[in-house]
């Protein structure tokens, strides 16, 4: 039985609904970041995985934590060390003995990789070699260990942490990697108003706990939702010519791009911006996407998607004020194209 536009529109206001809930559960236990809970539930909405950098003490742990708490999704936290093995997050095969025949056979132990909401703590701690091990588990959801591949459970999330200050004893995580990132986003440090919310909850006694609304079908249910938003052409070629300006010497290349981009984004990095566009639309009670959607999820879908050439690191150069140049810079609609060529 194919769905009636009535049944369209409360699906959209079921969603709707549905994620201000999950908003207002985290809300009870992480003061303020509000962009940045709103950024996390977006990625969640599009089946991506997100790398939240920040120094230490921000909360970027508790926000998992009580994300997985307003979810009824199985939760594995892996503490990144320098001497964690691929093992220690896929599993591994075991001799096991039957006590009635006495014959031994190799049975697969899975490790904390098969979650559904995985927090991967301090992910640039782990030798290459080790996060290596996540690059299957985030792009098939599945992860292969003696020759057999095992499925992991649907919605599979992963929701790193990185410091970005200490560099002593950390590895970078290598551009392969960061390209399975949907979004990387930026925890600022609190205000004034926030740290006083912040002690009145932490140090009076009051342990505010957010409650579960939201199960894996509703997710995956939510996330075809949001691939039926309607993208026009003008719109997407908007989204596809923002990111073909990442690439130097391309036919929409900027001129700081030119001078201090390596490589650019990758086509996953389009899949990002109107992916998380088209959640922003339907937070928006619009069924299509928009310029605005567009621009709006454009700096934390491409941050970690440009790799500065030698000139740009050494000037210091800010990945987000290049991607800001590039929403400047980069025209709209084709008429301004054509009127800027």
């Amino acid at each position: 039985m194919s769905e009636t536009t009535a049944d369209v529109e409360k699906r959209c206001r079921d969603f709707r609904r549905i994620f201000h809930d999950l908003k207002a559960e985290v809300g009870k236990v992480i003061v303020g970041h509000e962009t940045i809970v709103e950024d996390v539930l977006i990625c969640l909405f599009c089946g991506g995985h997100v790398l939240l950098e920040g120094v230490p003490g921000l909360g970027k742990t508790l926000l998992v934590r009580t994300l997985s708490s307003a979810l009824s999704l199985s939760f594995r936290r892996i503490q990144f060390t320098p001497d964690l093995m691929p093992a220690d997050i896929i599993g591994t095969n075991v001799v096991m003995e039957d006590r009635e025949t006495g014959a031994r056979h190799f049975q697969f132990q899975p490790g904390p990789i098969f979650g559904q909401i995985i927090l991967a703590d301090e992910i640039n701690r782990a030798t290459p070699k080790t996060q290596s091990a996540m690059l299957e588990a985030m792009q098939e959801h599945s992860v292969t260990s003696g020759g057999k591949l095992y499925k992991l459970p649907e919605p599979f999330m992963v929701l790193a942490t990185q410091n970005p200050i200490e560099q002593e004893g950390t590895y970078p995580l290598p551009e392969a990697q960061l390209d399975r990132f949907f979004f990387k986003l930026l925890v600022p440090y609190s205000n004034r108003e926030e740290l006083a919310e912040i002690l009145q909850r932490t140090t009076t006694g009051i342990q505010p706990v957010a409650e579960a609304v939201m199960d894996g079908p509703q997710i995956i249910a939510a996330q075809e939702l949001v691939r039926r938003v309607v993208v026009a052409p003008h719109v997407q070629d908007y989204a596809i010519r923002l990111v073909l300006a990442t690439h130097p010497g391309g036919q929409f290349a900027t001129e700081q791009v030119g001078r201090y981009v390596r490589y650019g984004a990758s086509p996953r990095g389009v899949q990002a911006v109107v992916l998380a566009g088209k959640v922003r639309a339907l937070l928006d009670e619009r069924y299509h996407l928009s310029y605005d959607d567009v621009a709006a999820a454009y700096l934390p879908a491409m941050r970690h998607r440009i790799l500065l050439n030698f000139e740009g690191q050494a000037e210091g150069i800010d990945n987000d004020d290049i991607l800001r140049d590039v929403l400047a810079q980069t025209p709209r609609t084709l008429d301004e194209a054509a009127a800027a060529q």
